[in-house]
């Protein structure tokens, strides 16, 4: 899909192609916090390895960073937005609208969502999407397709095979690219799963209806919404040992002495399984840079060809031994960066 502006904003593109920007030698960029470790790692890369300044790296989310990015064209906004979640049609509106409307998109490689709890906490080892729809949904149709109440308030009444445990859930906030990722991959296909959702349609709900119904996250204090970063997650899940929350593959993998991993539908996460397909929560992580910004921030391309080389993005790269699953296809992310093609 190809975006075009309503209300042009000639003198934001033309200050910036000539030099207004320069005034700004440090590549600023802003996001998910689930590719905040990876960009910091090719950050400080980039700055010990290059006669360009450290690049900033924020956090803040997905949808935040997007915000950010799509704010306008100039010195005063940044220069990529990372994301776990590709950019929405209505994100490249409002790019659009203040005139972002050269955007190149970088996909680095795949990540997991997993499922972790406490090391000595309750042994949740084994999970499905059909249990956290039960244990989440803040309603589930009747036989009658009737919506009532989620009274669930412990895991073994989702399951008997579940621990006798409070049901405790820290889930990404919405601003977070990994909980749209988490609704879609777990909680409505738990609802399908289940049956809940063909139960609704049957009721009289229509398809976007009813996916809607089964995506309705309870606010009863059952599920937690985390609007941090992972490291908010774990701390309460420290404090509590009964929680269980929702995490990035490689944020567990750094904190194996302090989590335990479950296995979603019989399969463990690893770069392995997510590599494979066979673990069915996982997703492209990306990051888009504006492509008005290149030649007037110095080392933004740089830094981008740097991000996507296979020594640093491939198989056996540092981004790999933090947790990244390399993309099988970064030849082609390499020369988009390279051509700087920009999406249609």
């Amino acid at each position: 899909m190809t975006f075009t502006k309503a209300t042009v904003s000639a003198l934001a593109i033309t200050a910036i192609s000539t030099g207004a920007a320069a005034a700004r030698d440090q590549v600023q960029i802003a996001g998910s916090s689930t590719v905040l470790p990876y960009a910091s790692i090719v950050a400080e890369a980039f700055g010990e390895n290059f006669d360009f300044p450290t690049p900033v790296v924020e956090s803040g989310g997905s949808s935040a960073g997007l915000k950010r990015f799509c704010e306008g064209v100039g010195e005063n906004t940044i220069d990529i937005a990372n994301a776990s979640r590709a950019i929405r049609d209505s994100e490249r509106e409002a790019c659009a609208e203040a005139g972002v409307t050269d955007i190149i998109e970088v996909r680095i490689g795949y990540d997991g969502i997993v499922f972790a709890s406490q090391q000595s906490g309750p042994e949740f080892t084994e999970f499905t999407p059909s249990q956290w729809y039960q244990a989440l949904a803040a309603e589930i149709p009747g036989e009658d397709g009737a919506m009532v109440e989620n009274t669930n308030t412990n895991w073994s009444q989702v399951d008997e095979s579940l621990p006798d445990a409070e049901i405790l859930a820290f889930i990404p906030g919405t601003k977070h690219g990994t909980r749209e990722v988490f609704e879609e991959k777990v909680i409505l296909q738990g609802c399908e799963d289940t049956g809940a959702m063909e139960r609704m349609m049957s009721a009289g709900m229509d398809e976007d209806a009813a996916e809607e119904a089964c995506m309705n996250i309870r606010a009863d204090g059952a599920s937690v919404d985390i609007d941090g970063d992972y490291t908010e997650t774990l701390a309460r899940i420290e404090s509590d040992a009964n929680g269980v929350g929702v995490f990035g593959l490689s944020f567990y993998e750094n904190n194996t002495d302090k989590l335990k991993v479950a296995t979603m539908n019989g399969v463990t996460p690893s770069t392995e399984t997510i590599a494979s397909g066979e673990y069915p929560v996982s997703r492209p992580l990306y990051f888009y840079i504006k492509k008005a910004h290149i030649g007037a921030i110095p080392g933004l391309k740089e830094f981008a060809e740097f991000f996507v080389n296979d020594d640093i993005a491939g198989p056996g790269g540092p981004l790999s031994d933090y947790g990244l699953v390399p993309d099988p296809e970064l030849a082609e992310t390499q020369a988009t960066v390279a051509d700087e093609t920009t999406m249609q």
